[in-house]
């Protein structure tokens, strides 16, 4: 399943690579339906990037967009779906899917929603590269920061992760903006301590995650309550990171406990301040 952000960039190459494809949309939605409207897929021949739910629904609209591009047929196609009665789904819910050519017009039309969350993510290890991965898949914006450029993986990430190798590393906390999301998780408690600090000296944090044990995070409230920070701030403070419940310590394990903690901090953000909490686009 690719998000808004990374099915764009796939349908930008495939553009430039002169691929044909057809784009299917959901045009409108009612009742229980797999996506909601505005949910996009591409087709091509031999390749399919995206879903609109899976299912019965998803291999007749590929079937029906192959057979479009076999036929030269650029669309558009509506087609009025009622997911019980016409495909035998136990969804009640009713869609119209349009199917069309994927040309440069029909991508300058696509809505540009504001990522889920912007992230400084502290620390190119094992743990930070398994989170990375991870949130290539998902539509954010991250700015992946270590002093070590040796640690980065020599694969470059996806456009919408930012690979920064500088000294201080510190500093750049300034530079975030407000709201932002920080996860600290260096090579180093005393980098982890520094970084940790300078958000809280900045307290307009919207998520702050420290890797660490409970020992680690006693250890270091200590020292921020020396420095003066207050009780309220440092309660916002998040370590050990990700959703609890789950065991295993492997950094795989470790970053989908993470990533989803960052959604769910997300999501909440959103709640509070009346946006969007899932992160769909939404279509005119």
């Amino acid at each position: 399943m690719s998000s808004p952000h990374v099915l764009e960039s796939t349908a930008r190459l495939w553009l430039a690579a002169g691929r044909a494809a057809m784009e299917v949309r959901v045009l409108d939605a009612r009742g229980s339906v797999p996506r909601e409207a505005g949910t996009r897929m591409l087709v091509a021949a031999d390749a399919v990037a995206g879903t609109i739910g899976g299912g019965h629904l998803e291999l007749q609209a590929i079937a029906g967009a192959r057979a479009m591009l076999a036929a030269r047929d650029p669309g558009p196609c509506d087609r009025a779906i009622a997911l019980g009665p016409t495909l035998g789904q136990c969804c009640g819910g009713a869609l119209t899917l349009r199917t069309q050519a994927l040309m440069p017009e029909t991508l300058a039309q696509w809505p540009q929603d504001a990522p889920l969350f912007r992230l400084q993510l502290y620390g190119a290890g094992h743990v930070g590269r398994a989170i990375v991965k991870l949130l290539e898949g998902i539509h954010c914006a991250v700015q992946w920061i270590d002093e070590r450029d040796s640690e980065f993986p020599v694969e470059p990430p996806a456009a919408h992760i930012e690979r920064l190798c500088v000294e201080p590393v510190e500093a750049e906390v300034a530079t975030a903006s407000a709201g932002g999301f920080y996860l600290v998780l260096t090579h180093s408690h005393d980098l982890d301590q520094r970084i940790t600090e300078a958000v809280l000296q900045r307290g307009d944090f919207g998520y702050l995650g420290l890797i660490g044990s409970a020992t680690k995070r006693a250890r270091f409230l200590h020292r921020f309550e020396q420095r003066g920070i207050p009780a309220e701030r440092l309660d916002r403070m998040t370590c050990p990171i990700g959703v609890p419940g789950i065991p295993g310590k492997e950094p795989e394990v470790i970053a989908v406990a993470v990533v989803a903690q960052l959604l769910q901090a997300a999501a909440a953000a959103a709640h509070a301040t009346g946006g969007v909490t899932s992160g769909r686009r939404r279509d005119p």
